[in-house]
């Protein structure tokens, strides 16, 4: 690891680290404390690929339904008016929303072809952006001269490495650059992300042999025709399953790259000394 001990992480001059964990527990919520701060640099991966690597595909989308609207249509087709997406930090609703579900399209559902084929889009931009962490760690300290930089991840990084090979290309490299940090929730913590997702459905990313397996056992355990599935229906089921398939991969990125933090005590930082305290708690 970049720090070996809690000393090394308390006398570093540039604290670099890298957050991962299911969405909805905590990363963004320390990222952005520690970009308040002033002295931290927040890269947020999902950002980076709503911005850099699926940008157009989102604008295109969003013309291709306005190409539609007669109206519309000749303003774009005169270049009378532009479409593109409004991403923030705390608004990537625009890569949700193009991701889309599989499933029934009276109800908003994409065909599954459609949507394996986004799903492999999100995953070759996921991946570039992770590879990206380097250059901005760089960027921040020599344009920007900020000295401590925190990576914010999306849910789905585990779906892309192999955190057993330790020779696998964006772990070696991320872990070479920064301290990898699992936010690790408690089972009160996944039943209460099951419930919220359950109330308002998000699309997500999967690995591909995980959703031709998910999408066949859901189609064989409702009897449904895939143009018949209900969108929302079905992302529901899959969600508890994705959280016990990437547990175990989280566990071990954590165990074989880096450190693990409870959920809870990071919920409770309120400052960076707080955080640093807390990074320095999980070192020997």
């Amino acid at each position: 690891m970049l720090y070996q001990t809690a000393s090394d992480w308390r006398a570093a001059a540039q604290r670099r680290v890298v957050l991962f964990a299911m969405s909805g527990l905590g990363k963004t919520h320390v990222s952005n404390m520690l970009r308040d701060s002033g002295d931290w640099f927040h890269y947020s991966i999902d950002y980076r690929i709503g911005t850099r690597y699926m940008g157009e595909y989102i604008a295109d989308n969003a013309k291709r339904e306005a190409m539609k609207v007669p109206f519309l249509r000749d303003l774009l087709m005169t270049d009378s008016i532009y479409i593109g997406s409004n991403i923030t930090f705390s608004n990537l609703a625009p890569v949700a929303a193009y991701l889309g579900k599989p499933g029934d399209p009276s109800r908003g559902g994409l065909p599954m072809d459609i949507y394996q084929r986004r799903q492999e889009q999100f995953r070759r931009a996921e991946m570039q952006a992770l590879l990206d962490t380097g250059y901005f760690i760089d960027r921040a300290q020599d344009l920007y001269g900020y000295p401590h930089f925190v990576c914010d991840t999306g849910g789905s990084i585990c779906e892309w490495v192999d955190p057993e090979n330790p020779d696998d290309p964006i772990l070696s490299d991320l872990a070479s650059r920064a301290l990898m940090v699992w936010i690790r929730g408690s089972e009160a913590h996944t039943a209460e992300l099951i419930r919220r997702f359950d109330r308002a459905p998000k699309p997500m990313a999967y690995s591909p042999d995980f959703l031709a397996q998910a999408w066949a056992d859901y189609l064989d355990e409702t009897g449904a025709a895939e143009a018949d599935v209900d969108p929302d229906a079905f992302i529901r089921w899959t969600y508890a399953r994705a959280l016990a398939h990437r547990q175990p991969l989280y566990e071990a990125m954590a165990k074989n790259w880096g450190i693990t933090l409870e959920a809870a005590d990071v919920a409770a930082v309120r400052s960076e000394a707080d955080f640093v305290d807390l990074i320095a708690s999980a070192l020997p």
